[in-house]
């Protein structure tokens, strides 16, 4: 019976090659999504391992977080960019369930983020939702909900208002974008809980301040912060 199925796997293989959703080659039986050799040359950060990391700093003066972390360093052209454009705009939503199913296992063996309660994507403004289709950060969330086994909580963090793009922005032109446009409902939910906010990159970290800076309004709440990527070199 194995046999058979192994001989069906390769026969519709052929059909229906499986690719590499990074080099674009074939994937082994074994290998899933991503293949083996890129899983070894993309930029993990190790950030969610240590204190004091480039994630943290991007925070540090400006909003109270326990920890920040990103799986991968995002840099112009590289794989890294084209998966995550993969996500964001080709509809590709498993790469972001599985990307962060896996760095959610990753996570709850860090001390930094050993004990959070729920997960919070931060939301896209209800008419660029309907005109994408979904949003990209809760696609993450949902993906780390299933590695970390932790529930993700949505419509607490709404956003209210319509933002420009963020693209070519400066720091300070990206916080003056969002710093109004984020809002918190039903906050009792939240009392009390250690939550980790979620996007899917972090350049500036004006949105996630912005985010930050309204869910630290609720008694008693702590926040982590967690991104697929971050801009920056390789340290």
């Amino acid at each position: 019976m194995r046999a058979m199925r192994i001989w069906l796997d390769d026969f519709l293989s052929l059909i229906y090659p499986r690719l590499c959703l990074s080099c674009g080659f074939s994937l082994y039986l074994n290998e899933e999504m991503i293949c083996t050799r890129c899983k070894k040359n993309l930029p993990l950060t190790n950030f969610h391992l240590y204190e004091d990391t480039p994630a943290d700093r991007v925070f540090y003066g400006r909003i109270k977080i326990q920890a920040a972390a990103a799986r991968f360093f995002f840099r112009r052209g590289s794989r890294v960019q084209h998966l995550m454009h993969l996500l964001k705009y080709k509809g590709n939503k498993d790469i972001g369930i599985y990307m962060g199913k896996i760095y959610g296992q990753e996570l709850i063996k860090s001390h930094r983020f050993s004990d959070l309660d729920v997960i919070i994507p931060v939301p896209l403004h209800p008419a660029r939702l309907k005109k994408r289709g979904y949003n990209q950060a809760a696609v993450f969330a949902y993906g780390l909900a299933e590695g970390m086994k932790i529930p993700v909580v949505e419509h607490v963090l709404v956003r209210e208002l319509a933002s420009e793009t963020q693209t070519r922005k400066s720091r300070l032109s990206r916080w003056e974008n969002v710093k109004s446009i984020f809002a918190v409902y039903h906050t009792h939910t939240l009392e009390n809980k250690h939550i980790l906010l979620v996007d899917d990159v972090i350049t500036t970290g004006a949105t996630l301040e912005a985010c930050a800076q309204m869910l630290s309004e609720i008694p008693g709440i702590r926040i982590s912060i967690a991104a697929m990527a971050i801009a920056g070199k390789e340290i």
